[in-house]
């Protein structure tokens, strides 16, 4: 019996190590359990063995009294649980109207301009906006086509300022 185990522990040491590094292992192996059987542990005191049977009495009722709490919490859980269960499908299954809904729903676009086809004429202040764009378009091509008799590059710094201002309005508004 000693030789299977012997083999085995070889066969499974050759599997990480290499051939002579397994052979070592085994003796390893071999010399601890020889020194362990050479050198037997005392066997512990009567008094001792009192004194942790006498602790462990003491501890145990207090212990059974720590579980018989947990106990009675655990079935004071599951029973708040199941009465919400109760509670909520009870208040679902109650038979409700069975007349047509409402549909409510919020909207930041008012429902006139919302069903327009001209969102931007019925806007007031999208209609403004879309109108100082038109200019500034306008402006733009003019002086792409050369078409104004100004200086070039002041009426474009005035466009920009123009669209630097509808845009902080826009976003503020």
């Amino acid at each position: 019996m000693i030789d299977r185990n012997q083999e085995n522990l070889k066969e499974l040491f050759e599997k990480f190590l290499s051939a002579e590094e397994s052979t070592k292992a085994v003796e390893d192996v071999q010399k601890a359990e020889q020194i362990l059987r050479e050198n037997p542990t005392p066997e512990p005191d009567d008094m001792l063995i009192a004194n942790i049977k006498a602790e462990i009495a003491m501890r145990l009722p207090l212990r059974r009294a720590d579980v018989f709490r947990r106990m009675a919490y655990k079935v004071a859980t599951v029973a708040a649980a199941i009465i919400i269960v109760a509670a909520i499908s009870v208040s679902l299954l109650e038979e409700k109207d069975t007349g047509p809904e409402k549909l409510v729903y919020a909207s930041i676009i008012p429902r006139a301009i919302w069903e327009s086809d001209n969102i931007a004429t019925d806007d007031a202040e999208l209609a403004v906006l879309t109108v100082e764009l038109e200019q500034i378009e306008a402006e733009v091509s003019a002086l792409q086509l050369g078409e104004n008799g100004t200086n070039g590059d002041r009426a474009v710094e005035e466009l920009q300022m123009e669209l630097i201002e509808i845009n902080s309005a826009f976003w503020k508004g």
